[in-house]
């Protein structure tokens, strides 16, 4: 919104400032950023005072966790706030983009928070139906893809772009938006997945959204994506600021959320925010450097399907629970050593997948 304080400037003054998306996505920041810990222990009692018991904690879970019961849960909306108010603020609203991912972001947390609320509600750990949540989450991403296609440059147009292949496309065709919507839906419940232990989801998701808030910085540039051998898609570059804004949000968070938490994420911020990475990475024609900066989610959405499908058919489990988190915590490892260690694997391949830009 800020943006438009540039028609008042002459190119040598304070205005001509927001003209630069990066001057602008270290405010949106730095917005968050302070939103989170102003509002968060506020947020925090209310969520306490409505919610009473908190969030109900599995029965067949790990032993470790039952003395968190009573921590609430809906955390989530603390950072979609803060990210909201950022991004409203400081990003330019006439770009589409911008709305594709925030429209994907906050649909998909109406979808969590439904199932949150209905948990806390109801003192359940079943919530919303998988289905309901898997169908409506395949609408909403259905219309991201049509919109991303329809709003990417002709010559991309329902291509899939291969990491390490130079100006190397797969065109998908019709099939773009049913890819689109595997991508966005399989990235939210991902990340919903590896939302299990006090601060595990949120850094994951914060390195995974700044690796692709670079790309799209990089490859809305056309000297940048030229240099680099990448696709120029016009208009992505303003995403950094979103981004900057869920990272702010989501340290915000992080001081809430760090051993033990005071508040859970919930369904509300992990759906959300896996949304989000999958909008970014359909809108960026990044889609399979989404598979590697956010890997670990991967591995713990295979961690399930792998269990489910060995279970059913052997009666035997492969894993000692899953998600893979949890087969570590049974293996004795430390809640926070798991964390850390997790975080830092995220960073590892966060950093392969910033290498696809110059390894094309």
């Amino acid at each position: 919104m800020l943006y438009w304080l540039t028609q008042f400037s002459d190119g040598g003054d304070l205005f001509n400032l927001f003209r630069y998306i990066t001057f602008r996505a270290g405010a949106a920041f730095f917005t968050a950023l302070i939103f989170g810990f102003i509002f968060g222990q506020p947020l925090i009692n209310f969520l306490r005072r409505k919610q009473k018991k908190g969030q109900p904690i599995r029965e067949d879970g790990p032993q470790t966790h039952f003395v968190k019961a009573g921590t609430p849960t809906m955390g989530g909306l603390l950072i979609l706030s803060a990210l909201l108010f950022s991004t409203l603020l400081w990003a330019r609203l006439d770009n589409p983009y911008v709305w594709i991912v925030l429209l994907v972001t906050y649909a998909f947390g109406l979808i969590g928070f439904a199932d949150d609320y209905a948990k806390v509600t109801k003192q359940t750990t079943a919530g919303l139906s998988s289905r309901t949540r898997f169908i409506i989450g395949l609408l909403i991403a259905a219309l991201a893809g049509a919109a991303a296609a329809w709003f990417h440059p002709a010559e991309l147009t329902g291509k899939l772009a291969l990491p390490f292949l130079n100006e190397t496309m797969l065109n998908l065709g019709i099939f773009f938006v049913p890819f689109s919507m595997v991508v966005i839906v399989g990235a939210a419940n991902a990340v919903n997945l590896t939302d299990g232990l006090d601060g595990l989801a949120i850094m994951p998701v914060m390195i995974a959204a700044g690796t692709l808030g670079v790309i799209a910085y990089t490859v809305g540039r056309v000297d940048f994506a030229q240099y680099l051998g990448v696709n120029y898609v016009a208009g992505t570059g303003e995403l950094l600021i979103f981004v900057a804004a869920l990272i702010g949000g989501g340290l915000g968070f992080l001081w809430y959320n760090a051993p033990p938490a005071a508040v859970f994420m919930g369904d509300t911020g992990s759906l959300a925010l896996g949304g989000a990475l999958g909008a970014i990475a359909v809108v960026t024609k990044h889609e399979i450097v989404l598979a590697i900066v956010g890997g670990l989610f991967v591995v713990e959405a295979l961690s399930v399907i792998i269990q489910v499908l060995y279970f059913k058919r052997t009666g035997r489990r492969v894993f000692l629970m899953a998600p893979i988190h949890h087969h570590f915590e049974k293996k004795g490892w430390a809640e926070p050593q798991i964390v850390i260690r997790f975080w830092i694997i995220s960073l590892i391949l966060a950093l392969i997948g910033l290498a696809t830009l110059k390894l094309r």
